[in-house]
């Protein structure tokens, strides 16, 4: 019963990965690590390719167990199924209730900072350096114009490297990377909730593959690079990786006014660039197109604080059961 319990619970912590890696600004990387999984999920994908001459030597079961396979199907069956329940449900939630969804998430990330940062044992000039730059990196990324995208198989490709290696990374959203690359309504949208789920279309059954195969060989070389990364500087790395997390509260900070907009494939008007303003010059915004000017203080400071609260119980949780197989 114990065994399988925890099971659930894994495949319910790569559901919530999931679901973070559809929304722009929020990361799976920062689930997996506040669930005490993000380096026992380095080490099994770094496995994976020395682990391929197992196979012909001592056959599947040796090569599985290299790879912590168990672990890695449970908890990518519970991605896929995040992944379905985001591109449905939380696209409503971000249309209709925009402030507090993103208050809730401002709250979950700055949790998330304070969780990894008390990781450090030991800050210095180094580690603080490090935070420094990286928050400074992530922050310049949340103000970067998006680029306009493209529908060439190459590009397509190059942004499934870039937008699982920010996967990886606590802080940094692979979401949010399509975003600035142009891509996120064309692949998340257009390519896999209307042409593949809706459509059936087989173009963008081969359009999804070359991402996907773009997200294969990234993984496979950051999840390495990570790994060494934490075997050698891990005080910091986990600076680096609070800073990430610092930087990138101003793509999920409520109170936006929408600088630029895009038409997409149905002709519809969407939020292209925004701007992050306090609560009281977002009341006094004219024509905010989708937010609006109404600052609903109230339900999104009451969000945050859930958020907030949520990671530190996700965090007793992970800790009382860190083993899940």
């Amino acid at each position: 019963m114990q065994k399988t319990l925890a099971h659930f619970a894994l495949i319910l912590k790569g559901a919530a990965m999931g679901v973070a890696e559809t929304i722009p600004g929020v990361s799976g990387g920062t689930i997996a690590f506040i669930t005490g999984i993000y380096e026992r999920l380095l080490e099994s994908i770094s496995s994976f390719l020395p682990a391929i001459p197992l196979l012909r030597k001592e056959g599947l079961g040796a090569f599985w167990n290299k790879i912590d396979g168990n672990f890695l199907l449970r908890l990518f069956a519970g991605m896929v199924l995040g992944i379905l329940v985001g591109v449905f449900g939380m696209s409503y939630l971000l249309e209709n209730f925009p402030l507090p969804v993103w208050g809730f998430f401002f709250g979950l990330i700055a949790a998330s900072a304070i969780y990894i940062g008390r990781k450090v044992e030991g800050w210095g000039l180094p580690t603080i350096l490090a935070l420094l730059v990286t928050a400074a990196l992530a922050y310049w990324v949340t103000i970067a114009t998006p680029a306009q995208g493209s529908d060439g198989l190459l590009y397509i490709f190059a942004c499934g490297v870039i937008a699982i290696s920010a996967l990886m990374l606590p802080g940094l959203s692979g979401s949010f990377m399509l975003l600035l690359l142009g891509m996120y309504q064309y692949i998340l949208h257009e390519t896999l909730k209307e042409g593949i789920l809706e459509q059936h279309d087989p173009g963008a059954v081969v359009t999804l593959g070359i991402f996907g195969l773009g997200c294969l060989v990234g993984v496979f070389t950051f999840a390495k690079v990570l790994s060494w990364l934490f075997d050698h500087h891990r005080d910091l790395t986990m600076a680096g990786l609070t800073g990430f997390m610092l930087g990138s509260l101003n793509k999920v900070w409520p109170w936006q006014q929408v600088m630029e907009t895009r038409i997409n494939s149905k002709g519809e008007e969407q939020v292209l660039f925004s701007n992050s303003v306090s609560p009281g010059a977002f009341g006094q915004l004219t024509d905010n197109f989708f937010y609006g000017n109404d600052p609903q203080i109230l339900p999104v400071i009451l969000l945050m604080l859930i958020g907030f609260v949520t990671i530190f119980a996700v965090e007793k949780a992970g800790s009382n059961n860190p083993s899940a197989v």
